[in-house]
Order: C-alpha cells, then sequence, then structure tokens
C-alpha cells in the first residue's frame, strides 16, 4: 500500500534541499505544549530558569529556587527537568544536582513530589511543577518521605531538623552524611 503522506512529506524535504535550505525539523506535539508552557511561566521571584545546551534545546532545562522563607531561606537548589516528547501526558523528569537534607528529596536527588508521580494530569504544565517544588521547600511534608530520617526529625523535633538544615546549607556533616555548601 502506497503512504501518500509519506510521499508528500519526502516531496517537501527534498524542495527544501534544493533550495539550499536545510530540511526543517518537525516538532513532536510535546515539544510545541512545552513551547508554550516556557513562553507562558510566570516564575515565583525566587526561581530563575537556564538552558544549558541553548535554547534549541528546551526538552532539558534547569531551574534554581532560592528561597526567602522557612528552614531552606537564602540556599540555592539546582533542578534539572528532562521532558519526553510525549509531554504532557507524562510528567517531566525532575532531578535536585544539590545534595539537600530535606524529607522530600533523596541524596540522589529524587523527588517526592505528587504531581510528578501518581497525580500528574496532561492538564498541568511545568509552572504547575515549579510552584510544587518551591513549596516543599517552604512546607517540607514528614508524612510522604523520600529521605525517612530526616522526615522522623523534622516531625519529632523541629528545632533539630532547622538545626541540621542550617549546617547542611552551610557545608557540614549531618550524622555521617557531607553536604556540600548551598548558601
Amino acid at each position: 500500500m502506497i503512504n501518500l503522506f509519506k510521499i508528500k512529506g519526502q516531496k517537501r524535504e527534498d524542495a527544501a534541499n534544493a533550495n539550499g535550505r536545510a530540511p526543517v525539523k518537525k516538532q513532536s506535539a510535546g515539544e510545541l505544549r512545552l513551547h508554550k508552557d516556557i513562553s507562558e511561566l510566570n516564575l515565583p521571584k525566587t526561581t530563575t530558569i537556564s538552558f544549558p545546551n541553548g535554547k534549541d534545546d528546551l526538552m532539558n532545562f534547569e531551574i534554581s529556587i532560592r528561597p526567602d522563607e522557612g528552614y531552606y531561606q537564602g540556599g540555592t537548589f539546582i533542578f534539572t527537568f528532562q521532558v519526553s516528547p510525549s509531554y504532557p501526558h507524562e510528567p517531566p523528569k525532575v532531578k535536585c544536582k544539590t545534595k539537600v537534607y530535606h524529607p522530600n528529596i533523596d541524596l540522589e536527588g529524587n523527588v517526592c513530589l505528587n504531581i510528578l508521580r501518581e497525580d500528574w494530569k496532561p492538564v498541568l504544565n511545568i509552572n504547575t511543577v515549579i510552584y510544587g517544588l518551591n513549596l516543599l521547600f517552604t512546607q517540607p511534608n514528614d508524612e510522604d518521605p523520600l529521605n525517612h530520617d530526616a522526615a522522623a526529625v523534622l516531625r519529632d523535633n523541629p528545632k533539630l531538623f532547622e538545626s541540621n538544615v542550617r549546617r547542611a546549607m552551610a557545608g557540614g556533616y549531618v550524622g555521617q552524611i557531607y553536604f556540600p555548601r548551598c548558601i
């Protein structure tokens, strides 16, 4: 069976090459949606976005969060976003590059945020995820932890938790684990 769409696409590509132009890469639906999400971003004042691979690679970017209140005030935390071509039907993959003493972020940088897992819906967007990450720093959640030790300290002894966070952010040990300075 002849695939007319394939033939038509090949003719268009051949015509573009004949004109001396490079063939135009077709954007996936995920790339188009992500472009729209990024153009409509309304970042909190504590957050910046950067594209380490250049503006041509929108599917991989970083955000930096610098909380201005709560336990993590004054720290700088970098998150990487990897967005799949099937976005928004799949959530972005988010990792924390900054080693942090936090009940909802483990020592490998995995993030426990419900909208990145079971509560993801295609109507959510990058802005929603960024606000969720900011919320983790102003309201850490000890009820759904990735770092169980930090969650137990937050629940049982908030003053000790605050002291541990300050020590970790200043570049020090909490128990046997060293945290690089992020203030």
